[in-house]
């Protein structure tokens, strides 16, 4: 099954949220509907970047799996951006 992932760029946390709460609601969204295998929080340029990934059947299940997640991410932090990518022979590929 083809692995993907949805990385968000985290801005500000909504009211009375602990930073570390992002990533496992993040995961848990992902994991409602599909298996998860990794999920990492990183600070790129200052700026916070959670990444879960994913296994979906195709881009079109990836995509809805990704904009669910975003949205479950939305109640506990602002998403400011993101994107859902495959992986293909190591590499991550945009998904539209």
């Amino acid at each position: 099954m083809p692995s993907y992932r949805v990385v968000m760029s985290i801005g500000a946390l909504q009211p009375g949220v602990r930073p570390d709460a992002v990533l496992p609601a993040a995961a848990r969204a992902a994991a409602e509907r599909t298996t998860v295998e990794a999920s990492d929080l990183a600070v790129v340029a200052g700026q916070a970047r959670a990444t879960v990934r994913f296994t979906a059947d195709d881009n079109a299940a990836a995509l809805t799996i990704g904009r669910h997640v975003v949205a479950e991410t939305r109640l506990v932090a602002d998403p400011v951006a993101w994107q859902v990518t495959e992986r293909v022979k190591g590499r991550w590929f945009p998904v539209r």
